[in-house]
């Protein structure tokens, strides 16, 4: 395991491209369980969870080939076994997205409890609720054993529009029988992605983009290519650096229709940018100063499903934040532990005041400073990064395996624009 040491204080300036979508990539590859047929998959991020994925349906029998730069060819010619390995699912929140692909094709599947960020209690009874609908027997004691016989499309609501439920179900539909509607369905870039990749193999859905999907189910799916596009996580962390750090960055490819949502939000804290075609352009030394409310209240920003402001960007949000003028409230209402890291911020010398596990109050602008800290999980981890290139000294940030889960080699990326990070080894 490394650490990050960084010298904050200096602005950067530059072309950045990011990396594929992580929360698109990694249902696409569970997806290339339904079919036996070669698939091609590009974009894809060099990530921790994308590996341990890899790792996962290599173990289950999948030829993975690496193909290319960014590029990876599967094919599930047969699955070896139906008991996934715990140890790397333990590893990864995206382990519960084989559920659904397993059941459609080997009608069974034994999942151990799936791993990831601790942030709060993520709950799988979507997950469950959706495939006992569409036919799966199942026992959730301990880890999860699944089976079907056979799955039968269902009219299903879903109880909350969970992204990785919608895709579970989405994954399991596309070769049931008859025809499932998905109603409360999530709606966010990746699953659009998933529901794309799919339909070019041969799926039948409609209403993509939507919170109702329609799917028909067929009797078989073919091979395809299909590229991944840019992580608006990694773009909005970027636009969000740019602008505490007074830095000059192009980033290209970023999809700004994906942004629409998280710029209104940035703006609200006076960050500016320009969009140029499918590139972004961030302007150097902004004034950043918090728009109030009509009337001069106090402005909050919250999280909700898409194409509500997205969870992953809260961390990013408040740092930035801390660095404007004037006061806001951050209500993180999704994850119950994911606003604890602003203790770390707090010991850099920002003004936050933390109400509750949901909300905190940030007072900006304030001169951060450098801190030893810890990366808790991969976005908090991000915003720490973000917070140690705009503070004064030197910052230590350590676990920043958790951070390579969600960003490829990020440091490479900065150093190339001028910051001043480095990895070291533990």
């Amino acid at each position: 395991m490394g650490k990050f040491i960084i010298e904050g204080g200096h602005s950067l300036k530059g072309v950045v491209v990011p990396s594929g979508n992580k929360n698109a990539a990694l249902p696409i590859l569970a997806a290339s369980l339904l079919t036996d047929a070669k698939i091609v998959v590009r974009n894809v991020p060099r990530i921790r969870d994308v590996e341990t994925m890899l790792q996962i349906l290599t173990d289950l029998g999948v030829d993975v080939e690496e193909t290319g730069d960014h590029e990876w060819t599967l094919q599930a010619k047969k699955v070896k076994h139906t008991e996934l390995d715990p140890d790397l699912c333990g590893e990864v929140r995206a382990s519960i997205l084989l559920a659904g692909p397993m059941l459609a094709r080997c009608g069974r599947v034994k999942l151990p409890p799936p791993g990831g960020d601790v942030i709060g209690r993520r709950r799988v009874d979507t997950h469950l609720m959706a495939l006992s609908a569409l036919g799966a027997e199942i026992d959730a004691d301990g880890g999860y054993s699944m089976r079907a016989d056979r799955l039968r499309g269902q009219d299903i609501f879903l109880d909350e529009a969970s992204v990785t439920g919608t895709e579970n179900a989405l994954m399991a539909a596309c070769l049931a029988e008859g025809l499932t509607i998905l109603r409360n369905a999530a709606s966010e870039p990746h699953v659009q992605a998933l529901a794309h990749f799919l339909n070019s193999l041969g799926a039948q859905i409609e209403g993509i983009g939507s919170n109702t999907l329609t799917v028909r189910g067929v009797a078989k799916l073919h091979g395809g290519d299909y590229e991944i596009a840019s992580d608006h996580i990694e773009v909005g962390s970027l636009i969000g650096l740019a602008a505490v750090t007074g830095s000059e960055l192009l980033i290209k490819k970023a999809v700004p229709e994906h942004l629409r949502m998280i710029r209104l939000v940035l703006e609200r804290l006076g960050v500016k940018v320009e969009i140029q075609g499918q590139d972004i352009y961030v302007p150097q030394d902004q004034c950043l100063g918090i728009v109030p409310d009509a009337h001069g209240a106090v402005p909050k920003i919250d999280d909700a499903p898409w194409p509500a402001f997205p969870a992953d960007m809260m961390s990013v949000a408040l740092v930035v934040a801390t660095q404007a003028e004037g006061t806001v409230l951050i209500h993180e209402k999704m994850f119950e532990s994911r606003l604890y890291f602003v203790d770390k911020l707090i010991s850099m010398g920002a003004r936050v005041i933390l109400c509750d596990p949901h909300r905190a109050v940030v007072v900006g602008p304030s001169q951060l400073h450098g801190e030893r800290m810890e990366s808790p999980d991969i976005r908090a981890g991000m915003a720490l990064v973000i917070a140690g290139l705009c503070a004064r000294g030197q910052s230590i940030i350590r676990n920043i395996g958790q951070i390579d889960r969600g960003y490829e080699r990020i440091e490479e990326k900065l150093q190339a624009l001028g910051a001043r990070i480095e990895r070291v080894r533990d």
